[in-house]
């Protein structure tokens, strides 16, 4: 009977862990610069940690981000001016979209 009482609360313990990290689902962050060359570098902030992505023809992706706020920050290529975007949202298991980010001279 002891037995019995240490296998099930076992397979409880082991199945409510599993179940446990189910939950987390990534998003992401996407967008297009305008004039496509006229960026240099896309990072995405929040709080203390920052991430670059790739900048191909124009376009960046940030993926694998957990649900929150962050702010993203274009650094341009002279004569163009810096872009900062905030309080943009990513919510579980979605790809946010800025569409197009038009930089100013």
């Amino acid at each position: 009977m002891k037995k019995l009482c240490v296998v099930l609360s076992l397979l409880i313990i082991f199945a409510l862990g599993s179940i446990a990290f189910t939950n987390i689902k990534l998003g992401g962050i996407i967008g297009k610069i305008t004039p496509g060359d006229a960026a240099s570098a896309v990072s995405l902030v929040a709080a203390t940690d920052t991430l670059k992505a790739q900048i191909s023809q124009g376009v960046f992706t940030f993926t694998n981000l957990k649900e929150g706020v962050y702010t993203v920050v274009v650094k341009a290529n002279a004569p163009y001016k810096d872009a900062v975007i905030e309080k943009v949202a990513v919510k579980d298991s979605a790809t946010t979209d800025l569409g197009e980010i038009k930089l100013q001279q």
